[in-house]
């Protein structure tokens, strides 16, 4: 660690976007900055703030300091729920700057903390170059997407000017038109329009999100550079590509893993969940037998039909196989979450229902075999650095793409159909679980030991730091 006096550290102010999806791997970055002698001031929503004092307790660490901006929306009625992604966007994008300003201006008016130096920013939070430039420091995006998955954002101008997108008809969301191939992204052959972020999904011409991810990926070229959560033997041709369309790439991942390694006894116990984690999933998984239990995690912004929950719940029943399963309190589109008695009957010695976990822990346990995903990058990315075979079933955004890699390049991974059935869950669950999945267990070992070997990462942080962030303080350590 640095022993710079405090006034002389290089001072970081990070800020995420207000979803935990994105919270997480940019608080892992921050940790990571901190242990190379930086001061962090992280910046939090004050919804999103109030929800982590609610789930982690109050902070007080040295050179480590949460701020918060408003978000601009309105406090949801329920004060535990994901706020609307678009509604979100939309209002960051539009209010946020100049509270944000503001913020900049306290902090270099505080005694007792360095001046601001850099910005390291969500991707989908550009606004903040503006103020970089102002002061004229350098800022860093950090798009919290997989790199194929920001590549496909990039190409939405590309795909419009094309005449691909927006769909001409609503009809074409289900005569086959999605299965059109892309030919216009090198590093992604094959991949269907079908797999790329599913905000192109819309007929009108005005939309909101095909206007907001062309904009946030074209003022990205005005970032000092470009960071990314994954490694590169991963997505090595994807991240050629996009080195031709942004001039400075730097994959540093999988943070989740590299973290452990960077950080501060002082941050160990810092968190970023904003739900209570229920741990006694870990004493259970103590109990079963290696590779028996299948884990099903949807994630934070997932919102799935009663329906749908009655077609996983008896997939899973009647698949006969062990399960644990993450209901978060606003996964279903109802006021209240109702598991039939007789499901929970019927898988009484076979399934154990958690409101929200610690993945990470859960994932590297000997017990699971296999992860019914929404395939969003941070579960992605974790269930490669433990070596788990994946079941996709998207939701949205860059998810589709996610999936179509895991499926069709790196081999560990099979899809469900969005429609989903629960003779079809149990069908796929069974395979894998049972072992007629050889080569997805193959391949997910295989990733698994690449995704272990992360110096070129480890060396991006200190190009990072040194090239970009701070070359005149701090050297690689």
């Amino acid at each position: 660690m640095s022993s710079l006096n405090v006034l002389e550290k290089p001072h970081a102010v990070c800020i995420p976007f207000a979803a935990q999806g994105h919270i997480n791997p940019m608080l892992k970055l921050a940790k990571i900055l901190h242990y190379k002698g930086f001061h962090i001031t992280f910046v939090n929503t004050e919804y999103n703030q109030k929800r982590l004092q609610k789930s982690q307790g109050s902070v007080d660490l040295p050179s480590f300091q949460f701020e918060t901006i408003p978000d601009g929306l309105p406090p949801p009625e329920n004060l535990d729920v994901t706020q609307d992604i678009p509604s979100l966007l939309k209002s960051t994008s539009e209010t946020c700057l100049e509270p944000f300003k503001k913020l900049l201006s306290k902090l270099n008016n505080t005694t007792g903390i360095p001046p601001v130096t850099c910005i390291v920013s969500d991707g989908v939070m550009s606004f903040t170059i503006d103020a970089a430039e102002e002061l004229d420091i350098p800022e860093v995006l950090f798009w919290t997407t997989s790199a194929c998955g920001f590549l496909a954002y990039a190409h939405y101008i590309t795909l419009k000017e094309k005449g691909l997108i927006p769909l001409k008809d609503s009809a074409n969301l289900t005569n086959g038109y999605l299965e059109t191939k892309v030919d216009c992204i090198p590093s992604m052959e094959g991949i269907r329009l079908k797999d790329i972020p599913s905000f192109i999904r819309t007929t009108d011409p005005n939309d909101f999100m095909i206007k907001f991810v062309i904009q946030e990926t074209e003022r990205a070229k005005r970032a000092s550079a470009i960071v990314l959560n994954t490694f590169s033997d991963l997505e090595q041709d994807v991240l050629n590509e996009l080195s031709l369309i942004y001039p400075s790439v730097y994959p540093i991942g999988p943070l989740h893993a590299m973290v452990r390694d960077f950080e501060d006894k002082d941050l160990q116990s810092l968190g970023s969940s904003l739900w209570k984690e229920d741990s006694e999933c870990l004493e259970w998984l103590d109990c079963q037998e290696s590779g028996s239990v299948i884990y099903v995690n949807f994630g934070s912004i997932t919102v799935i039909t009663p329906q749908q929950l009655e077609e996983f719940s008896w997939g899973l029943a009647n698949s006969e196989q062990k399960f644990l399963w993450v209901i978060r309190p606003d996964l279903v589109r109802v006021d209240s979450l109702v598991l039939s008695a007789e499901f929970l009957e019927m898988t009484r010695d076979k399934g154990f229902v958690a409101s929200w976990c610690p993945q990470e822990k859960v994932l590297d346990h000997p017990s699971i075999g296999g992860f019914l995903t929404h395939s969003g990058w941070n579960s992605t990315l974790e269930s490669i650095t433990s070596g788990v075979p994946m079941i996709c079933w998207p939701f949205f955004a860059e998810q589709q793409t996610n999936c179509w890699w895991c499926c069709n390049q790196w081999g560990i991974g099979m899809e469900i159909d969005s429609d989903v059935k629960r003779n079809q869950v149990e069908k796929v669950v069974r395979a894998l679980m049972d072992g007629k999945c050889l080569d997805l267990t193959t391949m997910a070992t295989v990733w698994k030991k690449k995704a272990a070997s992360w110096e070129s990462s480890r060396q991006n942080i200190d190009n990072l730091i040194n090239q970009v962030l701070n070359p005149a303080v701090l050297g690689s350590k």
